[in-house]
């Protein structure tokens, strides 16, 4: 566990120094949720597992009313604790009390609060011959792209807003942001939208300062109207195809007991690149 939150520290540590100059878009606004929202879900997920020393089952759902034919028994993820966590462990990280200060902690609480309203109830049944003469019930977490999903859409759905805004509460827990939007037309964000303030960069070309690459030399699907598809991905700048051969096992065949057997096949293959 602590060697995963090592891990975690110096990847948050590179995110933060690649978009220190330009963290005010909507992407960033993704990357801060989505890392808040992992580190959550990962000590949640631990704490149920015994991974963690200082945390176990969420024994909370004890205290809630159980429906007929079934009582609250098992395991369930320590939602909480790992919400709590991730709050002390990532927003540690942002200093000051800029308007930048105020959307990344709140982008950060974005996605911790996915991740706790993403529990549902689970059972099982119990009963002689299969029957389900009662059922025991525990409070779990779907698996982590379900949760990155839900944050795909906030991203998409992002609401812009002005840098005027107000802070209300003392201390980091208490702290609620008042952000208006740019566009008056559209509604206040709530705790569970993402928000940004500066409009994103153009990811076509490459801008060393903002850790961008651009997409010149990068592959693409020449036949896909997709993100993957080459008039996307090459900002209409073109791009080239070539023809080449590859060597690959092929006509595999299972031989008793117990190896596989292929032989080796050249391949022709297309390949397009942006301009």
């Amino acid at each position: 566990m602590l060697l995963m939150m090592m891990m975690m520290t110096t990847t948050i540590k590179r995110i933060t120094i690649s978009l220190q100059y330009h963290t005010g878009c909507r992407e960033t606004a993704f990357v801060y949720s989505i890392t808040s929202a992992a580190v959550a879900y990962s000590v949640a997920r631990s704490c149920a597992e015994g991974g963690v020393s200082t945390c176990s089952c969420d024994n909370r759902v004890d205290q809630r009313p159980a429906g007929e034919g079934w009582e609250w028994s098992g395991c369930s993820d320590n939602a909480r604790f790992g919400h709590k966590f991730s709050r002390k462990f990532v927003d540690v990280l942002e200093k000051g009390r800029d308007f930048r200060y105020m959307i990344n902690l709140h982008n950060n609480e974005v996605g911790r609060v996915h991740v706790t309203n993403s529990l549902k109830k689970v059972c099982k049944c119990h009963g002689m011959s299969g029957s389900c003469t009662i059922k025991t019930c525990w409070m779990m977490l779907p698996k982590f792209r379900s949760i990155g999903d839900k944050l795909k859409d906030r991203f998409d759905g992002a609401s812009q807003v002005l840098p005027e805004n107000s802070v209300r509460g003392r201390g980091r827990r208490r702290r609620k942001f008042n952000f208006s939007p740019a566009n008056h037309m559209h509604k206040k964000p709530g705790r569970r939208d993402l928000v940004y303030f500066e409009d994103s960069p153009s990811f076509c070309d490459r801008e060393s300062s903002l850790g961008l690459g651009g997409t010149k030399g990068r592959e693409c699907n020449a036949s896909s109207l997709g993100v993957d598809g080459c008039d996307l991905m090459c900002c209409g700048r073109g791009f080239t195809t070539e023809e080449y051969t590859v060597r690959d096992r092929c006509q595999c065949i299972f031989e008793w007991c117990c190896t596989v057997k292929c032989k080796m096949c050249t391949f022709n293959r297309t390949r397009s690149t942006c301009l």
